[in-house]
Formats: C-alpha cells, sequence, structure tokens
C-alpha cells in the first residue's frame, strides 16, 4: 500500500502531463508559418514534436509510478 506521504511526492510529476496539453492549446505559441523545417510550416512540426514529447513525458511518469 502506497501511504500519503509518497503520492504526494509523485504528484508533481503528474504536473508534467499537462505541459503538451497547455502548449497544443494555446495558439499564440504555434501560429505562425516561419520556421519551416525542411518546407514543413511551423504549425505542421511543433503539433508533431508535441506528439513525441507527450510520449516520452508520459513513459516518464509511468516509470516513475512504478
Amino acid at each position: 500500500m502506497v501511504t500519503r506521504k509518497a503520492r504526494r511526492g509523485r504528484s508533481w510529476l503528474l504536473l508534467l502531463l499537462i505541459l503538451p496539453f497547455i502548449a497544443t492549446l494555446w495558439p499564440p505559441f504555434y501560429n505562425m508559418l516561419t520556421p519551416d523545417l525542411a518546407g514543413i510550416p511551423f504549425f505542421y512540426w511543433y503539433q508533431l514534436l508535441w506528439i513525441v514529447i507527450t510520449a516520452i513525458l508520459t513513459a516518464i511518469v509511468y516509470a516513475a509510478d512504478a
């Protein structure tokens, strides 16, 4: 059984999962055409980058909980 103190210590890890939510739902962060990456506009590669970042953050939170 996990004690209340141990859960409180890991709660900051769960806050990492808020980052992708904020970064993709706040349009001023990515509402631009430049810079482009290999001809791909910023809007598209920014969104794809956050898919990878979200997967990594989810893995970190999952591993820390195990």
